[in-house]
């Protein structure tokens, strides 16, 4: 159900609520009748300033001001101010302060599953199920477990074939 603008009558667009004194008040106004209010409105914030925002509110807790990464040189301010990491290598650097607050974005999840899209092929899965499994096998390989790293590569292989 559209709301009018209590005050002009066209599409209301802000909507407050107030609690003064137990008593709800609502209100419904335009963008123009909000403003007459004193009511600002931000427009629609980039996807870039809600992550930093989140970023600024999510991380903190310890001091991470000497944190730097060897590669591309990327400081955890800098991060925090820009929202954008550096390179992959900024993922273990950064680890510490990122985890608390990935968690935080992912309602607990301590790694991001997704989703694909229902119009995706079969092609996408397989390219999904591809990567997890580079992923495994660079793994397997820095905990020099050789065995699993072979059957990994040979199973990359076979994928890779057909």
């Amino acid at each position: 159900m559209k709301r009018e603008c209590d005050k002009c009558g066209k599409p209301a667009t802000v909507h407050l609520t107030e609690i003064t004194d137990g008593e709800k008040i609502e209100k419904h106004l335009c963008e123009d009748c909000a403003a007459a209010e004193g009511i600002t409105v931000k427009a629609s914030l980039p996807i870039t300033q809600l992550l930093e925002d989140f970023i600024l509110q999510s991380a903190g807790q310890e001091d991470t001001s000497d944190l730097h990464c060897d590669v591309c040189g990327l400081t955890f301010p800098e991060f925090r101010q820009r929202g954008v990491l550096g390179c992959p290598n900024d993922y273990d650097v950064f680890s510490d302060a990122l985890d608390p607050m990935l968690r935080q974005a992912q309602e607990g999840a301590d790694q991001h599953v997704g989703k694909v899209p229902q119009r995706a092929d079969s092609g996408q899965e397989k390219q999904n199920t591809m990567l997890r499994l580079r992923g495994e096998l660079r793994q397997a390989v820095a905990s020099e477990n050789y065995e699993r790293a072979a059957e990994l590569r040979d199973r990359l292989k076979e994928m890779e074939q057909q």
